[in-house]
């Protein structure tokens, strides 16, 4: 019996592309081109399933083109590329990688919450340009993190996880707010506090955003929100683009209506608002918070291994939908 087929859509650790060769014939993308999704829908011909990254859409058109294709198994925790309604409507399985970048995302979020805070990107450009003579008691004095109030948006496990280095670490007072309240247990854990959205934009000294992309999180923050905050306060986003205005916060930036923002997602990525190129107060990495080299090769590996259990027959680990059975059949069958 012939084996499975497979793509790997982007460039991987090579320990995971070994891994997914023992077990299919695999085509890869070494030279990690971006494809369009015409190229993409070419490239997927005969492939019975694909490993993604966020850069790929998988919607009804692509589905449509590329009948075989049984799962689509994203390495990421997010999975907004996904028309996951139309994925189950066309019995393709899809899959995602949540758990295993959690700590690591959360260190990146506190990082890059210290980063801001403190000016650290300001000040560094600063110093390269030579503008370092003299030390003064204001240089680049920033605002508090010990014992400040931290303001959560999203309280899942990485949320959950920034509020106890926040309050554990810090001695901060962590105030939360997300669709559902968490557990007694969780909160005490976390040492957090359930606020509404409007006490908690009205209250925090640092804004930290860890939801999930949806249509209705679209622009959370906006410029209604931005002008709740406190003028000393930061704003940090290391969940999805879009789920901040980004022209809104470059405006407030460069008004001085929020003190500083440090941004690890943006609308339209990899394009960044120009705007947000213009101020100096906002920090800005290339959506980076789950790369360590350990991470993402967990994150690739329980792709692989979503793969394997699918196209082998058994459940999903981490399944994001539920295939129509009959529609599944009939791409199995071919």
């Amino acid at each position: 019996m012939s084996r499975r087929k497979i793509l790997i859509a982007r460039a991987i650790d090579p320990q995971v592309v070994a891994f997914l060769q023992q077990h299919f014939d695999v085509t890869t993308n070494a030279a990690d081109t971006v494809w369009s999704p015409a190229q993409l829908a070419a490239q997927l011909q005969g492939q019975d399933g694909v490993l993604t990254t966020g850069s790929e859409r998988i919607d009804a058109a692509l589905l449509a083109a590329c009948p075989q294709l049984k799962v689509v198994a994203n390495m990421a925790v997010g999975f907004n590329n996904f028309d996951v309604a139309a994925m189950a409507q066309a019995g393709v399985q899809g899959t995602n990688a949540p758990d295993v970048l959690t700590e690591t995302t959360a260190d990146f979020g506190f990082a890059l919450l210290m980063a801001t805070a403190r000016r650290v990107t300001e000040s560094e450009h600063y110093l390269r340009a030579g503008q370092w003579t003299k030390w003064s008691y204001d240089m680049f004095a920033g605002a508090e993190v010990h014992g400040s109030t931290l303001g959560i948006i999203g309280m899942g496990r990485i949320g959950q996880g920034i509020a106890k280095r926040g309050a554990h670490g810090f001695g901060m007072n962590v105030v939360y707010h997300n669709r559902s309240r968490l557990s007694p247990a969780l909160e005490a854990e976390c040492k957090a506090r359930y606020v509404s959205k409007d006490e908690l934009l009205r209250t925090a000294d640092h804004v930290v955003l860890v939801l999930p992309y949806t249509a209705e999180n679209h622009h959370t923050i906006g410029a209604a929100e931005l002008a709740q905050m406190q003028p000393t306060a930061t704003l940090i986003n290391i969940a999805r683009g879009g789920i901040v205005d980004d022209a809104a916060l470059a405006q407030a930036l460069k008004a001085g209506q929020i003190a500083a923002a440090g941004l690890d997602v943006f609308e339209g990525e990899p394009s960044v608002h120009p705007a947000l190129l213009t101020v100096p107060n906002v920090v800005l990495t290339p959506h980076i918070a789950s790369a360590t080299v350990a991470t993402r090769r967990a994150m690739g590996r329980l792709a692989a291994d979503n793969l394997v259990a699918v196209l082998g027959g058994q459940a999903p680990l981490t399944p994001v939908n539920t295939p129509d059975a009959a529609a599944r059949a009939v791409r199995w069958a071919m």
